[in-house]
């Protein structure tokens, strides 16, 4: 309400204060019990992590409370719960044995300030562009390490921290006599492992009881039962005695700082992927990157000033949170809270656990690292060599040179990729006969055709005898100067010889491009990467005549076409070719029919192609095409247009009616200057005699065109799209559908020069890519002349 002139904000309403505190009640109802969950699932593997890291438990305790209470209350990610990680307990347990466990917390300290500066400089999203390959590599090559570090503790040995020799004295260990710890490890193994196969048969909440709770529980009361000999945890003290501040090295400052910026990247890395995964997971809020990577730093910062392990997003924490129905981050924030309640009250409990079990939990831990699925993925991509020697890298020198390594070959494969071409030779086979009757050899080059390549592209064109016919298929996107000239020699060389060339060039940066540099001048446009079905015939079957002579100096050009004299059977042989078969499916599944979705009437011209303009393909639109995209639905010589109109009503039955004009239309060019003479075309073309009166009296749309400086003829044409629609409104078959709803009619405007769409809203065309049109482009049938596409929906907000 208002006082005078000072303004006094209302207060929320009951109906608002009701609805928020209803939102926060279902929302704890879910986050709750998730929050319980996820609290059993973290503190055991806070634990095992802590031991592979050669770190105090109490480390793992701290950073799991700290991940759950600041990662989870300042982070991007709604739904991720953060914790100590086993992707970083080969990197920890390397900087607790070079600096010792203070310095490790520095440097843990270090690198969470650091993370807080890649998301304030919002540099979220550049940690998504490492490969994949690299990513799962470095995660399978840290759980190979924990697996064959920890398997000599659960086999009654020391754990290993050297990879190679944990291989060589493994099967020493095997052989051994093995002790009860031996039989508590495999005991946890063997539950974790079988526990998610459990029949459905059983309760839902037998088989929601976490795993690796489960299997700690169970074991650790066993090994109390029968009093086994076993070696335990030691926490050696409280937790809040096991808070200790961070220690600055006494030197190697430059192997400090490596392993800062080491923790900061990999922590950053392994947690954006944990968020883009999680998102994958629920339909709830989106995360940010950059915010996350502010509240993953905080937490990192906090947890080395407390003497805790360094944190991530967690995988196994945060799809456990999903699972169970958590609905905000108020359940990472409970979790956080359930751990520290834990860690102080109940610490004596986890002096009971047997080393075994939590080596056995690391074992099965590290395996799930390994990760099958990663493998098919990145083979049917191609870097699988990636991910190998990335793994090999981590595990038999250290983290930092796997990573260095993979990413090495990463690089190696994308620059092979872009300047290396796939050249075959295919002998020709008895039944390929080409037009000419011989039977042609063929060289297919695909990909990047540079200089690189031009050793294996002469020897692969040795392969092919003097004389033989050739077909040169260039499915190439570059093809540099070198490999241009190459080619060319041996072209005119092999002609010379009595052979006959034909290159079949897909690409776009081979012929194409340098003829239209050739011919157009510095400033000429350069046709861009277009695929031939939106490609006119003369841009992909040039022959001698279209090249002008001839390229690079030589006086020969690479013959294009099979038969210059012969386009359209050139265009079916590149049809059968190339997409034959990619349509063949669509077609077959209209074999039996067809449901168009309009009736698409427009000009004959041959620069006005519906389906290019519309991106649709077999069975979308029933076309019906003449000189000016007229309508006269009478009968007579006229009725050819009625016939399909009521076609496409009462036995299509589209939906929509569409009528489509262009720019420069040669017939309202003769419509206006009365050129058409006195034969059919003159007598076809009075029928645009109503438009061209419609336009001189001021047409609203012919008004608005004008304004926008459109010529005379292009007037005419936009004023004849509304004049047709309105012919079309007339006809009993339409205005019945009109009436009933059934139809609705759109009009369209193609102009050339600039290939842009426009549909007709109200009195004036407007440009087709725009995300919502005007009150009149609702398809009104009592205005038909108006009509056109309805608004478009406003996109989902990301």
């Amino acid at each position: 309400m208002t006082t005078g002139a000072t303004t006094v904000p209302e207060r929320d309403t009951p109906s608002r204060r009701e609805r928020l505190r209803s939102n926060l009640r279902s929302n704890l109802r879910a986050d709750l019990p998730a929050s319980l969950v996820v609290f059993l699932v973290a503190v055991p593997l806070s634990l095992g992590i802590a031991v592979a890291s050669d770190a105090p438990l109490t480390a793992g305790l701290i950073a799991a409370a700290v991940g759950g209470l600041v990662a989870g209350a300042l982070g991007g990610s709604p739904l991720q719960v953060s914790g100590p990680a086993a992707g970083l307990t080969v990197v920890v347990a390397d900087l607790v044995g070079r600096f010792g466990w203070g310095v490790t917390c520095a440097i843990t300290v270090a690198a969470g300030l650091l993370q807080v500066l890649f998301g304030l400089t919002r540099t979220g999203r550049a940690a998504l562009a490492i490969s994949p390959a690299v990513v799962h590599g470095m995660l399978a090559g840290i759980g190979v390490t924990i697996v064959l570090g920890q398997l000599h503790v659960v086999l009654g040995g020391e754990q290993q921290d050297d990879a190679i020799a944990g291989v060589l004295e493994l099967p020493g260990q095997l052989i051994s006599l093995h002790g009860p710890a031996t039989t508590l490890g495999l005991a946890v193994i063997a539950i974790l492992l079988i526990w998610p196969r459990l029949p459905r048969s059983l309760p839902g909440w037998v088989r929601g009881i976490p795993a690796p709770l489960l299997a700690v529980v169970l074991v650790t009361a066993a090994a109390g039962l029968f009093a086994m000999p076993v070696e335990r945890v030691e926490i050696g003290g409280s937790l809040l005695e096991a808070i200790t501040p961070p220690v600055l090295p006494d030197g190697r400052w430059g192997a400090f700082a490596v392993g800062v910026l080491t923790i900061a990247i990999i922590a950053s890395v392994e947690s954006l992927l944990s968020a883009v995964a999680v998102d994958r997971m629920h339909a709830g809020a989106r995360s940010d990157l950059d915010r996350e990577l502010i509240g993953q730093g905080a937490g990192n910062t906090l947890s080395g000033l407390l003497g805790g392990l360094p944190i991530t997003g967690v995988i196994v924490r945060s799809s456990t949170n999903v699972a169970t129905g958590a609905k905000s981050r108020a359940s990472a924030i409970l979790h956080g809270v359930w751990i520290v309640v834990f860690s102080v009250a109940l610490l004596g409990l986890v002096q009971q656990i047997p080393m075994a079990v939590l080596a056995g939990l690391l074992v099965v831990i590290g395996a799930r690292l390994v990760k099958l699925a990663h493998m098919r993925e990145l083979h049917r991509h191609g870097e699988l060599p990636v991910y190998v020697v990335t793994i090999l890298g981590v595990v038999v020198a250290d983290l930092l040179t796997g990573v260095i390594a993979g990413l090495a070959l990463a690089l190696l494969l994308v620059l092979r990729r872009v300047v290396w071409a796939s050249i075959e030779v295919q002998e020709p086979a008895a039944a390929d006969a080409d037009d000419r009757g011989e039977h042609p050899w063929h060289v297919v080059v695909e990909g990047a055709l540079c200089f690189p390549s031009i050793p294996r592209l002469a020897r692969r064109l040795g392969q092919v005898p003097a004389g033989a016919p050739v077909v040169v298929d260039l499915v190439t996107d570059y093809l540099d100067h070198a490999a241009y000239d190459h080619l060319a020699e041996w072209i005119e060389r092999h002609e010379r010889g009595g052979g006959h060339v034909r290159v079949d060039e897909v690409g776009s940066m081979g012929l194409l491009d340098r003829r239209a540099a050739s011919s157009g001048g510095p400033g000429a446009r350069r046709p861009g990467p277009v695929p031939r079905f939106l490609s006119p015939w003369a841009m992909w079957q040039a022959g001698h005549e279209a090249t002008g002579g001839g390229h690079g100096g030589h006086g020969h050009a690479l013959d294009a076409g099979d038969d210059p004299d012969d386009p359209i059977l050139t265009g079916l042989r590149e049809y059968h070719r190339r997409a034959a078969g990619l349509v063949a499916p669509y077609l077959s599944d209209l074999a039996d029919g067809q449901s168009p979705y309009a009736l698409f009437l427009t000009c004959s011209d041959s620069r006005v192609v519906p389906n290019v303009l519309t991106s649709s393909g077999p069975g979308d639109l029933f076309t019906v095409r003449n000189v000016g995209n007229l309508a006269p639905v009478g009968t007579g010589a006229d009725a050819s247009v009625g016939a399909s109109v009521e076609y496409a009503l009462d036995a299509l039955e589209v939906p929509t009616l569409v009528v489509c004009g262009h720019s420069g239309c040669g017939a309202m060019t003769a419509a206006l200057h009365g050129t058409g003479g006195n034969g059919v075309l003159g007598r076809w073309l009075d029928g645009a005699d109503e438009s061209i009166d419609r336009w001189r009296a001021g047409h609203p749309v012919a008004v608005s065109a004008a304004a926008r400086g459109a010529s005379d003829v292009d007037q005419l044409a936009m004023v004849n799209v509304a004049v047709q629609l309105d012919r079309l409104a007339r006809h009993p078959a339409v205005a019945r559908a009109l009436a009933d709803g059934r139809v609705r009619l759109v009009g369209l405007y193609f102009d050339i020069a600039t290939a842009r769409m426009s549909v007709l809203d109200g009195a004036r065309f407007v440009p087709a890519s725009r995300d919502r049109l005007g009150a009149g482009a609702a398809g009104t049938p009592g205005d038909p002349a108006t009509a056109a596409f309805p608004a478009a929906p406003t996109p989902d907000p990301v």
